[in-house]
């Protein structure tokens, strides 16, 4: 299950909000969260990636694209908010658990 984490960017204060754990909503509709998020390039990518599997699988291979998808997704969108410069700013526990399941030291 996916937990929510605030993150700020110090430049801007524009407040965002980033996920660690398993995605449901990716496993369920796929790139459109990541299209809802703003992450235009992922969102498209694995629209394109369901589409080109399923002809030669017959649509079996778009539900193991999104079993992968859905435990990838929201740790590699919200690495990819923290190396864009923001900055984790939620509860003390909440933080410790984002930087263990993120690996961020």
């Amino acid at each position: 299950m996916a937990t929510r984490v605030r993150l700020r960017d110090p430049q801007t204060g524009v407040v965002k909000n980033g996920y660690f754990g398993f995605s449901w909503t990716s496993l369920f509709f796929g790139g459109l969260p990541a299209l809802i998020r703003g992450d235009i390039a992922s969102g498209l990518a694995i629209i394109i990636c369901d589409a080109v599997i399923s002809i030669p699988t017959r649509g079996f291979g778009v539900l193991v694209v999104g079993v992968i998808w859905a435990f990838v997704y929201n740790k590699r969108y919200t690495i990819g908010l923290i190396e864009k410069g923001y900055i984790l700013e939620d509860y003390p526990e909440i933080m410790a658990a984002a930087k263990i399941e993120l690996g961020i030291v």
